[in-house]
């Protein structure tokens, strides 16, 4: 018998970590948002820019491995680990304003990364106490707040004057915010979880399961797409902007900041839609149907390029809605997947593949818009949908054999 939700305090919890996702996840993106001006300091080519978000990941990856070896989510109390690890990401990027060197600033964003590995996945673990019948919703809108927040550095700077300092130092603000949120309202929920260590005995048990191996292909395939197009999307608006012919300037770059932040922030609305749909159609069907619209969207979207301006919008905002819908969904895949005893590992082992995969995803757009142009160069992002959504169907088979 399913167990249904019924604790009240449930919604404030929600609206607390939602909260507290949106101000600390704005460290990931910032130094992307000031990229161009970055890029002018220090004299930096495509492929060096896109560093500054991918040592973000090689960051995480880290710090993911890192806390799950040393178990720190079960020896620090969840509360206490995410308030650490957000001040930490603060102190980082407050330092990266006056960053003297290229290299210093990518030595500050791998930390970045690393601290957040211990904001973004204690925050699943924390809403996850708290609901059980309507947990893709709960994960699905921590999700949706914490993309928002990924979004947050292109708002700031969209407003008129604002540059390195500003942004870096607003986005600071909200990191140390977020601690203080979580320092101050949070408590675990009436549905703790056992201690499930990260233990490397288990990586073979967890290799073995074929469902485990298939729902992390989807997963996998969601994760090529994703923050190369968070990562280079806001670069196509600016450039498309620029070849559509309005004119350069302080305003048509506020205006493409806006549009960017916006293309990001509609995940935010797509997740929740997601962990709605997901809890009434099921993970597979709503995942299933996110790549296959976010796939579309990577090769549709190229072919806007020059064109008006809002048909560029609407389509970037549209993709940016379907991109990360799905992304709650293929954790719980994965924990449906493997014995209990495993579950840690199993989510540490999608995690780690996940985002390392991202850093080679980032990196290959650059090249390929050198070779193709703006028009095509998305469009191998679309591979990864294609990859996902063939992973998952045959997941569902080989569940609806058993």
């Amino acid at each position: 018998m399913t167990t249904v939700d019924a604790d009240p305090r449930r919604w404030r919890q929600l609206i607390l970590l939602s909260l507290a996702e949106l101000f600390g996840m704005s460290l990931w993106l910032a130094a992307a948002a000031v990229g161009p001006q970055f890029a002018v300091r220090w004299q930096l080519s495509p492929s060096q820019s896109g560093w500054l978000v991918t040592i973000v990941q090689l960051g995480f990856v880290l710090g993911t491995a890192t806390t799950a070896v040393l178990n720190l989510a079960d020896v620090i109390p969840s509360k206490r680990l995410f308030a650490a690890s957000a001040l930490a990401g603060a102190a980082a990027n407050a330092a990266l304003v006056h960053a003297p060197t290229y290299e210093r600033a990518l030595v500050l964003r791998l930390v970045t990364g690393f601290a957040l590995a211990g904001v973004y996945p204690p925050a699943m673990k924390m809403i996850s106490t708290w609901f059980r019948s309507q947990r893709g919703l709960g994960i699905g809108t921590v999700v949706g707040a914490l993309t928002v927040g990924k979004a947050s550095p292109y708002l700031v700077h969209a407003f008129p004057g604002a540059g390195i300092a500003a942004v870096l130092y607003t986005v600071t603000g909200f990191a140390v915010l977020s601690a203080a949120i979580v320092t101050v309202g949070y408590h675990d929920g009436p549905y703790a979880f056992p201690s499930r260590p990260f233990s490397w005995s288990l990586v073979g048990t967890v290799f073995k399961e074929r469902e485990w191996r298939l729902a992390t292909g989807g997963y996998l395939g969601h994760m090529f797409e994703l923050y190369s197009m968070w990562t280079w999307a806001p670069v196509f608006i600016a450039a498309s902007a620029a070849a559509s012919g309005m004119a350069t300037g302080a305003r048509t770059t506020e205006i493409a900041s806006l549009v960017s932040f916006l293309a990001i922030a509609a995940g935010g609305v797509g997740c929740v839609w997601g962990g709605l749909v997901a809890d009434r159609r099921g993970r597979e069907w709503l995942v299933t149907v996110a790549m296959a619209a976010s796939g579309a969207c990577a090769v549709l979207i190229g072919l806007t390029f020059g064109r008006l301006f809002w048909v560029v919008a609407a389509v970037a905002i549209v993709w940016g809605f379907f991109v990360v819908a799905d992304s709650a969904q293929f954790s719980a895949l994965v924990t449906e997947s493997v014995p209990a005893h495993a579950v840690g590992t199993a989510l540490t082992l999608q995690t780690s593949l996940g985002f390392l995969l991202t850093m080679v995803s980032i990196q290959l757009v650059p090249p390929a818009e050198a070779l193709v142009g703006w028009r095509w160069a998305f469009a191998m992002l679309a591979l990864g949908p294609v990859f996902g959504i063939a992973a998952i169907r045959r997941l569902v088979a080989a569940r609806g054999a058993a």
